[in-house]
Formats: structure tokens, C-alpha cells, sequence
């Protein structure tokens, strides 16, 4: 217990603390420097108006979305195969798991050069195989930004379930899979009867970090395009910042902050309990 003082101590400074003193100054008009003016929930009033900050619940929800279908399912594919005793496969794990080694913003800057209209290795490529028509400015389109951004996302985070999918797929007996081998089993069979069930538990929570990530991600978005333009990529977590730190409206963003979080912990509970619920019916 001692020896986990330091953590306990650091979590609840900067994971807990923030989450009240978020609602008390979501009670104020402030700048972060001078006077708090108490404004009571004018601040919440103008947040349920605000299209702007809908847009950037829609598109958190969104990338919940494309995160879930994008990233577990390559994870889980990439763990089996990496998982089986084949020549190489240590490599490969090295190789895949490299884009978890890079920081966000490196992961940003690489995918912006590869996205640049002029420059970049995908309009290269795509015209180099006669699709110049599908050539785009593709994060300064309205259309194809946030798609954009939610590859490059996916791409950086599938690496993270693939290791916790193997760890997994590691502490399953292999007592299972030759019992199932020797009544005629086909390898898909063997995933389908003992990987997936077994792996059902580990999924779920990889789902929770996909959905909690997912709601309150700003790293890449923010390198890629700030949330532009024109708001089309605009998340929550963005939104919250430029609102306190770009146009000093502290009272305001903490509001934000605050709804994020309630958003992500009722969305993240909900889930763990309808899927509690499907595993014991």
C-alpha cells in the first residue's frame, strides 16, 4: 500500500480532482486569469444551443464508430495470425507494432505529408495508377477530412489490441485446440468454438478503450487539422481547447470538459452493462 501512494496520489491530482473543479468553474465566466464572474448555468444553457460543439459530439460518436469497426477486428486478425508458429513472425510483430512506438504528433506529421495534395505519397500513388480523379486536398476537404483523420487514428491504435488480443490468445490452453484438432476440426472451427468465446471478455474491455479513447481524443486531430475546416473535424477534446486556451473562455470550456466526461462514463457504463446482460442471457 505504501508503494502505491505515489500513484494513487499523482491519479487523483491530475485524473479526479479535475473532474469537480471542472463543475465548479463551469459555474463562471473566466478567462483564467482574472476575476471569476458567477454566471450560475449560462454556460451550460449556451452549451445545449451550440451547434458547434453537437457537430463535434457527432463526429466523437462517429469515430467511436469507425474505431470499433476499423480496429478490433485487424487487431484480433493480426493477433491469431501472429500467434501461430511461422517463420518470421517475430519480425512481424516488431513491424506492426511500430506505430505505437511513434509519438501522436510524429504519427500526425507523418500522415500530413502522406495527405498533402501536392506532395503526397497517396495522391502520388493514385495517379500513378491513372486515379488522378481521385486525387483530393484530403485534409482540406469537408467531405473526406474526418475520414481522414479516423484512418490515420485507426492506424495508430490497432498495434495496442493486437498485443492485448495476443496476450490474451497466449493464455488460452493449447490442450483446446488439439482436443479440437483431433475430432476433425478445421482451423476456423477452432477460432469460431475456442478463440472467440474465450477472447469475448478481452474484447469487451478492448471495446470500453476504444469507446473512452475515442470520446475524448485530441493528439492527432488536433495536429492534423486543428478541427477544421470549416469545424468539420472538430472533436469534443478539440473544441474544449480552442474554447480555453486559444479564446480564454475557461468557464465555458470546463463546461465542455465536463460534458465530455459524462458523456464518455454514461456511454462506457451503458455498454458494459448491455453486454453483461447479452453474456448471462
Amino acid at each position: 500500500m505504501l508503494f502505491l501512494l505515489p500513484a494513487a496520489f499523482f491519479f487523483l491530482l491530475y485524473l479526479v480532482v479535475p473532474i469537480p473543479v471542472s463543475g465548479y468553474y463551469s459555474l463562471f465566466k473566466w478567462d483564467g486569469i482574472g476575476t471569476l464572474n458567477f454566471i450560475q448555468l449560462d454556460n451550460w444553457k449556451r452549451l445545449l444551443s451550440d451547434d458547434v460543439f453537437w457537430l463535434a459530439v457527432s463526429n466523437n460518436f462517429k469515430l467511436v464508430i469507425i474505431s470499433i469497426i476499423g480496429q478490433i477486428p485487424i487487431a484480433l486478425i493480426l493477433a491469431v495470425l501472429l500467434t501461430r508458429k511461422l517463420s518470421g513472425v517475430n519480425f512481424f510483430k516488431t513491424v506492426f507494432f511500430i506505430p505505437m512506438l511513434i509519438s501522436s504528433v510524429a504519427v500526425a506529421f507523418l500522415w500530413r505529408y502522406m495527405y498533402d495534395p501536392t506532395f503526397g505519397l497517396i495522391n502520388a500513388v493514385l495517379e500513378g495508377i491513372g486515379l488522378e480523379s481521385w486525387a483530393l486536398s484530403w485534409l482540406g476537404d469537408t467531405g473526406v477530412v474526418f475520414y481522414s483523420i479516423a484512418i490515420a487514428v485507426c492506424w495508430r491504435f490497432i498495434p495496442l489490441y493486437m498485443i492485448i488480443f495476443m496476450a490474451a490468445i497466449s493464455g488460452i490452453s493449447e490442450q483446446l485446440y488439439e482436443a479440437a484438432r483431433i475430432d476433425g476440426a478445421s482451423p476456423f472451427q477452432s477460432f469460431w468454438k475456442i478463440t472467440l468465446p474465450l477472447l469475448l471478455p478481452t474484447m469487451i474491455n478492448a471495446v470500453v478503450l476504444v469507446i473512452v479513447g475515442s470520446l475524448k481524443y485530441f493528439g492527432m486531430v488536433y495536429a492534423l487539422s486543428g478541427g477544421g475546416p470549416n469545424h468539420a473535424s472538430e472533436v469534443m477534446a478539440t473544441y474544449m481547447y480552442t474554447k480555453s486556451f486559444t479564446e480564454l473562455r475557461m468557464g465555458y470550456g470546463s463546461t465542455i470538459s465536463l460534458s465530455l466526461f459524462l458523456i464518455a462514463f454514461v456511454v462506457s457504463v451503458f455498454f458494459l452493462a448491455l453486454t453483461k446482460r447479452s453474456i448471462r442471457d
